[in-house]
């Protein structure tokens, strides 16, 4: 009988910024591109590149730079394409801990993106108010899910498509052509700005909340003692105090639009009925919260300054689980 593979850990660097992160881990940051020059075509890449490079020169954020010296870095269109694309299904909940002190944060992330699993790293970011750990990608500049011991942990969840009740591809095209006249900040670089500049969750959840942004998008924030779904327009919030949950799709009956990816109801449905005796342990795990397109788990706990995570694909685990405390 043929032993069973080993797993991959996930590796942790502590890097000075997305570049640096892509210089220690080449191998894995060029596999991705290769998975998605494959999905989207070389000449989409080198469209779609372009006109993010020329979005991100308008826009008010302030990791452009770093994005330039990703590109810089990587040699190859893609870097700016990729640093703006915004196409998961994310199932979270958050609430106190059934196992102890503090609150914490569970989380899955879905995306038919081959390799987002097998190729999961941890950036370790310095700030003012301690380092943050980002479960991230190798040149990725913005953040998707983050964790800062003692302050907050925190991640965001594709929100619906705004409809105007147009055929699906116009609409689709419209929101593009919205985006692309915006300045406002992408969702994923509000996210790291929080987590680079935040000193506690009360900050978090006013910036998260007050921020102009450039697209709607679902924020889940967890302190050390309390938390809350941020879901966002690009100009108005409406804050769910925990504990609470959020898929992709709004709860709010302010705010009107169609879910992006599947069994979003069903999954919140489940995550209700699981997560309030959730552990570390991933028991939670089960379907439809676990599918064959998620690529990512976590539960953290910031007051006990405790991470798991793990990576997946389609069939299952990919890497080890990683502990941090």
């Amino acid at each position: 009988m043929s032993a069973m593979p080993t797993l991959p850990a996930i590796p942790v660097h502590e890097a000075a910024d997305a570049a640096a992160l892509l210089d220690a881990e080449r191998a894995r940051g060029e596999a991705l591109l290769a998975t998605a020059r494959a999905l989207y075509g070389g000449p989409f890449i080198r469209f779609a590149d372009a006109r993010s490079r020329a979005w991100l020169a308008r826009a008010d954020t302030p990791y452009a730079a770093e994005i330039d010296r990703v590109a810089t870095a990587l040699g190859a269109p893609g870097a700016h394409f990729l640093n703006l694309s915004y196409e998961w299904g994310c199932s979270c909940a958050i609430g106190p801990d059934p196992g102890g002190r503090g609150w914490r944060l569970l989380r899955t992330l879905d995306w038919p993106l081959d390799g987002l699993g097998r190729h999961l790293v941890v950036h370790k970011r310095a700030t003012p108010h301690g380092p943050f750990f980002d479960l991230t990608w190798p040149g990725f500049a913005g953040t998707v899910q983050g964790f800062a011991p003692g302050r907050f942990a925190v991640a965001l969840n594709q929100a619906p498509m705004v409809r105007r009740g147009l055929p699906l591809a116009l609409d689709w095209a419209l929101n593009r052509v919205r985006v692309g006249q915006s300045r406002a900040l992408p969702p994923t670089h509000l996210l790291r700005r929080a987590l680079d500049t935040a000193p506690d969750f009360a900050a978090a959840r006013r910036m998260l909340a007050d921020t102009p942004i450039c697209l709607p998008a679902i924020f889940n924030l967890v302190g050390t003692d309390d938390g809350c779904v941020i879901e966002r327009t690009e100009d108005d919030a409406h804050v769910h105090p925990g504990p609470a949950r959020a898929t992709n799709h709004w709860q709010s009956p302010r705010f009107r639009g169609t879910a992006r990816r599947s069994e979003s109801e069903a999954r919140l449905a489940a995550m209700d009925g699981l997560a309030p005796a959730a552990g570390p342990d991933f028991g939670w795990l089960v379907p439809p919260i676990l599918n064959p397109t998620t690529r990512l788990a976590l539960w953290a706990n910031p007051a006990q300054g405790r991470l798991e995570a793990q990576g997946f694909e389609a069939d299952g685990p990919a890497t080890k689980r990683l502990s941090l405390s």
